[in-house]
């Protein structure tokens, strides 16, 4: 099973690299880009892993490892069964 995790800053933290890329879509003539958040994405394979298993572990690793709680916040999917 192949899992994809999105980790994001949370919406009250501000995203210096996300506002550079916007600015640069600007200048680039991209004027309706409203708002760029930049991300990190883990893809975390599993051998013999159940959907059951996964849906406990993944959460448990994204916040111990993967994430700043603080500041970050994550989503993830199943990519692979």
């Amino acid at each position: 099973m192949k899992v994809r995790i999105l980790v994001t800053f949370k919406d009250s933290v501000l995203d210096p690299q996300g506002q550079t890329v916007m600015n640069a879509l600007h200048t680039l003539g991209y004027e309706s880009v409203r708002d760029v958040r930049q991300g990190k994405v883990f893809e975390i394979e599993f051998a013999g892993l159940s959907r059951e298993k996964a849906e406990r572990l993944v959460p448990e690793m994204a916040d111990r490892v993967l994430t700043n709680p603080i500041i970050e916040t994550f989503s993830w999917q199943i990519v692979e069964p």
